[in-house]
Parts: C-alpha cells; sequence; structure tokens
C-alpha cells in the first residue's frame, strides 16, 4: 500500500502495524461505513483437527458467507483461495497492498483481541488479555504452570506438551 493510499483511506493499515487504539479507532469507522462486513471464527478444536490454514480458509469462507451483499469478487491476503465459487486473487502480503484487505485484517484482529480479553475473564492465569494468546514467553509458563486452558490448541508446540492423557 502506498504511504498515499494509506493517508488517503483514512489511517487503514495492515493491523500489525497499527497500535492498538488506532485499530480499536478503525474498526469502529469500518464497521459503521462499510458495505458489509462478515467475520468467520473457528475455534481450537477445528484448528486441531484440519490445521491452521484450513481453519483459516473455513472462517474467510464464513465471513463471506455472512455479508449481507454478496461480493462479485474476492482479494484474498496469502497465496490460498477461499473455498467459494467466486472469482478470486490472492496478494502476498495483502495487508500491506490493499486497502479492502487491511480493512479485513483490523476487523479480524480487534475481534480477536476482544474475544482473547473475555477468555481472560473466563481462563484467569494465563494472561489472555496482555499477550492476546500469543506465544509470549508468559504465555507459555503459565501453560506449564496450569496446562493448557479448553480454548487452547492441543496439538501446538508449547501445548501439546502439557496435556493430560485422557484430555
Amino acid at each position: 500500500m502506498s504511504r498515499d493510499l494509506g493517508t488517503a483511506c483514512g489511517g487503514i493499515n495492515d493491523s500489525k502495524k497499527l497500535m492498538e487504539k488506532q485499530r480499536e479507532g478503525l474498526f469502529d469507522r469500518i464497521m459503521a461505513t462499510a458495505l458489509a462486513v462478515g467475520v468467520g471464527i473457528m475455534d481450537h478444536d477445528v484448528v486441531d483437527r484440519d490445521n491452521i490454514l484450513q481453519a483459516t480458509l473455513a472462517a474467510m469462507k464464513q465471513a463471506v458467507e455472512q455479508l449481507a451483499t454478496a461480493p462479485d469478487f474476492l482479494l484474498i491476503d496469502g497465496i490460498s483461495t477461499v473455498p467459494l465459487p467466486l472469482p478470486q486473487r490472492t496478494i502476498k502480503q495483502g495487508d500491506s497492498r490493499s486497502i479492502s484487505i487491511a480493512a479485513a485484517s483490523i476487523i479480524a484482529k480487534v475481534t480477536r483481541d476482544r474475544m482473547m480479553v473475555e477468555y481472560d475473564r473466563l481462563y484467569p492465569g494465563y494472561g489472555l488479555a496482555g499477550h492476546k494468546g500469543y506465544g509470549s514467553q508468559a504465555h507459555l509458563e503459565a501453560i506449564a504452570r496450569l496446562g493448557p486452558s479448553p480454548i487452547h490448541r492441543t496439538t501446538f508446540r508449547g501445548v501439546r506438551e502439557y496435556v493430560r492423557s485422557g484430555e
């Protein structure tokens, strides 16, 4: 994405390049002005069963199917197409090159971060509100100390080592 394009579109950029407060403000603006927004969510069981790529593609398909207005064309961040009979274009590093993909990355990240804050209330001790579920040292130490929570992806390194037999 060019600097001018990001500026012209009110600061929308790759969600990883924005501060949390910026993402939150852009989330509200995108939700208020977008023609349609869909959010797909796959839980930890789907990730463990199918793998993270397949779960991600299933979530993207779910998000498209939720749109109030059917799209004519999909721009996809990455190299894998979504399993839908729609024309599509994959774009490597798309969240840095397309305003539409950047906006979707903001919606996805803010939604996920808000879920992690709620999970932090349900599963205290893991620090989910702070590290948002990323494999930080504090998160890995909490898993080692407490064992995996019911939402942890048990096939992931750093978690699977602490799964008790029969779980």
